[in-house]
């Protein structure tokens, strides 16, 4: 297959929400759909052994809930599909604002019974400052939610983009018998099963068909086909070049646990989303077609499997083709970086491959030579951009309980803060450490994988801090100034870039008038 085949083949994109909208039983039925798994196991459950799939840490599994995005390929109707699942929670939004860099679109999963919540804003305007494609499933349509029109208001309105319904639902919670896929025109009427797929469907090309009648009933018909009319008339044709710009969401209706909806949404998705695109570098724009190849690490994650001490880093492939054992240029690094060992991934199960293409995303063995945002190229020196890191909220200092493993504490800390799990500052007086993170919950999940991956017992004790603020100047001496008389209240961050860590707002405002000629920074660009 030629270069340009493979990249029209390729889909890539991430699936996000509120916690609890259903995004990882969203991903599971996407699998199912796809081929890659044969039953899905709901995320919290007691009866069945099954536990999801793309929750395959630890701590995901005891809590039902997803703390790192997830990655996984497979293969639908000629299709490569790489699909990310993120973490809702957040306290983790970092990671998921950072997978959102490796996407070309996205599917938003909104609960029919909530409508829009606050983490669902948030995460809309990281699309937006990408003008990236959203897809909205509106989702939980087994349960008594509002009115799909209320719905669809609310998603204008407090999203800010027009959208454009795809598919309807029949009925809604006791009485919900299935979706109507306006995109193609056809009815699917299914039995709902949890975890296999079921052969037995009907489908209905034309909605004057008497025969509904007899399967759905006399008034979900008439109201199936007063909705349809309706719809047809108030909203403009679906144009997918509007879809592509971000100006308009196609919107899906649909029960992901009962797998109602999802087969529409995806085959409607294969169809209209957009193949891997042309991303932006410091010196140019590159496009995936290009011979070179080149890509960007955006995640990396310690001990994915507990029997090896590893850390794979996730590289997005942005154009040619990623081949094994071939010396690629590591631009930040001082050395060329050759990789024997090629992974792609199903969550957590792994399998070797020799090429990947654009689009794909690989798993790297790294013995500690990448880190987040590192670009790696075939000669060409760039950097990719747009990879933040935001300044933490929370800060708390790290007391170690077990004087013994000092050793296995550094070396934890170190990794987990390579993973962009939390940001390590260490204060040039006393060499204090303190960890700084987005959200509460995460402090949990740092002393859970010490002690789970690296057996060192720690504790967190609260500090009083606002802001940590990166701090630079052109004059030097100023700089060196500002670090003497402030040196109370200088840390450096993993990289050894200064920092300041300000005890209130009123008083880093203050600070910034009396030092004017020093620059206050809240996120590092990696």
């Amino acid at each position: 297959m030629s270069l340009t085949e493979e990249i029209k083949k390729r889909r890539t994109f991430a699936i996000i929400a509120h916690p609890d909208a259903g995004k990882t039983t969203l991903t599971e039925k996407l699998l199912l759909f796809g081929g890659a798994i044969q039953t899905a196991g709901a995320v919290k459950s007691n009866k069945i052994d099954t536990a999801t799939k793309s929750d395959w840490m630890e701590i995901e599994k005891q809590r039902g809930i997803s703390v790192a995005t997830s990655v996984m390929g497979f293969e639908y109707k000629d299709t490569k599909i790489n699909l990310l699942d993120t973490p809702g929670h957040q306290d983790f939004a970092e990671d998921t604002y950072r997978t959102l860099t490796a996407v070309d679109s996205v599917i938003m999963v909104i609960d029919c019974v909530k409508g829009v919540e606050i983490q669902t804003e948030k995460l809309m305007e990281v699309c937006r400052m990408r003008n990236t494609p959203v897809i909205c499933f509106i989702n939980k349509l087994d349960r008594e939610g509002r009115d799909p029109y209320d719905l669809l208001d609310e998603v204008e309105e407090k999203l800010n983009i027009k959208v454009r319904p795809l598919s309807w639902p029949i009925g809604m919670g006791k009485g919900f018998k299935g979706v109507y896929n306006l995109y193609d025109q056809k009815l699917n009427l299914f039995t709902p099963s949890q975890r296999k797929l079921s052969d037995d469907r009907q489908v209905f090309e034309n909605l004057e068909d008497p025969e509904l009648e007899k399967l759905i009933g006399t008034t979900n018909a008439n109201q199936l086909r007063e909705d349809v009319e309706l719809i047809e008339g108030v909203y403009p044709d679906f144009d997918i070049k509007d879809y592509l710009e971000g100006k308009v969401a196609p919107v899906f209706f649909g029960s992901a646990v009962n797998n109602f909806g999802v087969n529409e949404m995806l085959d409607t998705f294969i169809k209209i989303a957009p193949a891997p695109k042309s991303r932006e570098t410091d010196t140019r724009e590159v496009k995936p077609d290009e011979s070179k190849f080149s890509g960007f690490v955006f995640k990396i994650h310690a001990n994915m499997d507990p029997n090896h001490r590893n850390r794979i880093a996730f590289l997005r492939i942005c154009s040619g083709k990623f081949e094994r054992n071939k010396p690629y240029n590591h631009v930040r690094g001082p050395k060329p970086l050759r990789f024997s060992n090629v992974t792609q991934f199903m969550a957590q199960d792994k399998e070797i491959i020799d090429e990947a293409f654009p689009g794909d995303i690989v798993g790297l063995y790294d013995t500690g030579n990448l880190k987040i945002g590192d670009t790696l190229t075939e000669g060409e020196n760039m950097i990719f951009t747009g990879i933040p890191s935001f300044s933490p909220e929370i800060f708390r200092e790290v007391i170690n309980k077990d004087a013994m493993k000092t050793k296995q504490l550094e070396k934890g800390l170190k990794q987990l803060m390579e993973e962009g799990v939390a940001q390590l500052f260490t204060f040039d007086m006393g060499s204090r450490k303190v960890v700084g993170t987005v959200g509460q919950l995460q402090f949990e999940v740092i002393q859970f994988r010490l002690k789970n991956e690296y057996n060192a017992t720690v504790e967190f004790h609260p500090m009083n801090l606002y802001k940590a603020c990166w701090i630079s100047s052109k004059d030097k001496k100023q700089l060196d100034e500002f670090v003497r008389s402030k040196s109370r209240y200088i840390a450096r961050d993993k990289d050894d870039k200064l920092v300041f860590m300000a005890e209130s707002k009123s008083w880093l405002q203050m600070v910034q008038d009396n030092y004017p000629e020093i620059e206050f920074y809240f996120t590092s660009e990696f």
